[in-house]
């Protein structure tokens, strides 16, 4: 199956969120989240990234990204299976670490910048975990006010140019504009096809692309939450019904279903037909 489709050009702008598998932790403790800055650091070098804000929580992380040479992609490939290897080896674990790929929403920079890096830096206070951005120490506003401890791989000054011509009214400007955010609405409501975010003009601009990914990620999130093939072979039974069940899951495509069960498609193709015109009630667990 072919890859999603991204929209990617260069100095496009994007607002990324990666997950844990199953929703479970990928950050356990400070030394998970040092590691993360290790391979953000080579992702940033190797790709010439420029982040304009981040924030590691327990189970998922927030990136705003700018992508000078239209590589999103081969970056976030790197970090995540650099990091997903650290996490394994570490935690002497196996299998995927985050849930399926990462999601990107293209930002028109002009309009959403600011108030992305603003929601993204939140992030904790509007989970309950601190009572203060500062009080997180996994983010970037910690940096943005004490831009001598920054890492080398987070952009401070071009945000805050936008705050005042000197860095300490731009860091008490931005420090006010942060906290004048705590309950404000999130900007992420405005995202059209589940992948812009931009005034009407710009989505006009990337529409046919936009409603690709749309319809990708609806398919990528079904995956997602559906049973494995294997659960429903132990679900449901005779054979047949297991066969028909996955199938209307919409997720499976009956060469997948066949050669799972090792049959035709033709076996496939028949076991959905029967199904449909016997109704739900020949289908039973098993």
């Amino acid at each position: 199956m072919a890859r999603p489709l991204r929209l990617e050009f260069p100095g496009a702008l994007y607002h990324v969120t990666c997950r844990g598998n199953r929703r479970e932790n990928i950050f356990r403790d400070r030394t998970d989240r040092l590691a993360w800055f290790v391979e953000a650091e080579r992702m940033c070098q190797r790709f010439h990234f420029v982040v304009h804000a981040f924030c590691l929580m327990t189970n998922h992380f927030h990136l705003l990204i700018e992508t000078p040479e239209g590589n999103l992609g081969q970056g976030m490939r790197l970090l995540n299976s650099a990091y997903s290897q650290h996490f394994n080896r570490r935690h002497d674990l196996a299998g995927h670490v985050m849930q399926g790929r990462y999601h990107a929403v293209l930002v028109q920079k002009e309009s959403y910048l600011l108030e992305l890096a603003r929601y993204i830096v939140l992030n904790p206070v509007r989970a309950g975990i601190v009572d203060a951005p500062e009080n997180w120490e996994w983010s970037s506003y910690r940096f943005m006010l004490n831009k001598k401890s920054a890492p080398s791989w987070l952009t401070i000054d071009w945000l805050l140019a936008g705050f005042g011509p000197d860095y300490p009214t731009a860091r008490d400007a931005y420090r006010n504009f942060v906290m004048a955010g705590i309950g404000a609405e999130s900007p992420l409501k405005n995202v059209c096809f589940q992948s812009i975010l931009g005034d009407d003009a710009f989505i006009a601009e990337h529409r046919k692309s936009a409603e690709l990914i749309s319809a990708e990620i609806v398919r990528t999130q079904r995956r997602a939450l559906a049973m494995s093939l294997d659960e429903y072979r132990s679900k449901y039974s005779p054979r047949n019904v297991a066969m028909a069940m996955a199938y209307r899951s919409t997720v499976f495509s009956m060469s997948q279903i066949a050669a799972h069960f090792d049959v035709s498609v033709q076996t496939v193709s028949r076991a959905v037909a029967a199904l449909e015109k016997n109704g739900d009630e020949e289908s039973r667990e098993g």
